[in-house]
């Protein structure tokens, strides 16, 4: 009897909380926060800064009042598990974080909520580098690859803008230069958009033909022929701690990486940031709430603090993103707005794919 009243008891919160999604629409917003509160908790699930962003949402928790547990994980096995559970009737994911390209990935309608029940905001941002997250997705995090530099090293007028002048760098100051071609996007970034402003190949077309990587592959002497002035570096992280260091004066860097690291005083804070007038690749992530979410109101209460412009404003300040709500204060960024218009679109797969390993193939095995 305890068994069938235990199992009864499950089925039914189960039922409410399906039923609590689709009611989410229907009903006022001081509503949806008081049923939040009720709830009385949510899991986000988001793969990096994880001890970072459990102190940054704890201003939402006070608040509120509604607990916000960030479970350690990457983003393959975020993605796995959203993916593995989609069909239950009520998963364990309430907020799912994921790379803005990334989501082009699923069918958004049959995977997510759709964000109805949200406040009208018109100062978030839907869509980022031509994906629209199309009423399910909305961006709380904006990233750029750019260049890391020394300014004790190089001035701001002599900073390289396009692939010649990278080259007379390398030539004027052998091997300080560095970049990586794997852990991390900010050294594929340098090279690709080098690949794309040398042959003119359209990186935004997904599609993958021989007659298009032979055109990638006639980049390939650039870095050929100047592979003993500069320097492969092991990540991301290795890139900025050896500028930091003193050993290379300029790398590719993530943007937001770079702030983190100099707010936590792990990188000297007189190293600068630009990005290269030939253009490198910037983007964001995006929230969505999957369609069984436990604790849906609690979502939708979080997702809307999470994209306000104060916490945008916040997330600028003390993590040196690019702020996703246009009345968000962005003076703590480490470019100027008149430099973001050289950002491009990250490579359509699987073209970028195929790229990435012609790439290490044909000039990294060969150096």
């Amino acid at each position: 009897m305890l068994k069938t009243l235990i199992l009864s008891t499950t089925a039914l919160a189960l039922g409410l909380n399906v039923a609590a999604a689709a009611d989410l629409a229907d009903m006022s917003w001081d509503d949806i926060v008081t049923q939040a509160k009720a709830e009385g908790e949510l899991t986000w699930y988001v793969w990096y800064l994880q001890d970072d962003l459990r102190r940054a949402v704890k201003a939402f928790e006070d608040e509120y009042g509604i607990k916000v547990t960030i479970p350690e994980g990457t983003a393959a096995g975020n993605a796995e598990k959203l993916m593995a559970e989609r069909n239950r009737d009520t998963g364990d994911i309430d907020v799912f974080a994921w790379g803005y390209n990334d989501f082009e990935t699923v069918d958004l309608s049959a995977t997510f909520q759709p964000l109805v029940m949200l406040p009208e905001d018109d100062g978030r941002v839907s869509e980022l580098v031509g994906i629209d997250g199309a009423g399910f997705v909305l961006a709380f995090w904006g990233n750029q690859t750019g260049i890391a530099y020394d300014p004790a090293k190089i001035s701001a007028d002599q900073l390289p803008q396009t692939p010649d002048q990278f080259a007379a760098f390398w030539a004027a100051n052998p091997e300080k230069f560095g970049f990586n071609y794997e852990k991390g996007g900010s050294g594929p970034s340098f090279y690709q958009n080098t690949l794309r402003t040398l042959t003119g190949v359209d990186f935004s077309d997904g599609e993958v033909t021989d007659e298009k990587l032979a055109k990638v592959g006639e980049g390939f002497d650039f870095f050929k022929d100047s592979a003993e002035t500069y320097v492969i570096t092991a990540s991301n992280a290795d890139s900025i701690i050896r500028v930091s260091d003193g050993e290379l004066w300029m790398v590719p860097a993530w943007e937001d990486h770079l702030a983190g690291l100099q707010k936590r005083g792990e990188v000297r804070s007189e190293i600068k940031f630009y990005i290269p007038e030939m253009g490198m690749n910037g983007g964001g992530n995006g929230v969505a709430i999957p369609k069984n979410a436990p604790h849906p109101a609690a979502a939708a209460v979080f997702v809307n603090w999470l994209t306000s412009a104060d916490t945008q404003t916040m997330f600028n300040r003390d993590f040196g993103t690019a702020p996703m709500h246009a009345k968000a204060d962005d003076s703590h960024a480490l470019v100027p707005n008149e430099q973001r218009k050289s950002r491009q679109a990250w490579a359509a797969q699987p073209f970028r794919k195929a790229v990435e390993e012609s790439f290490i193939e044909n000039v990294i095995l060969e150096r």
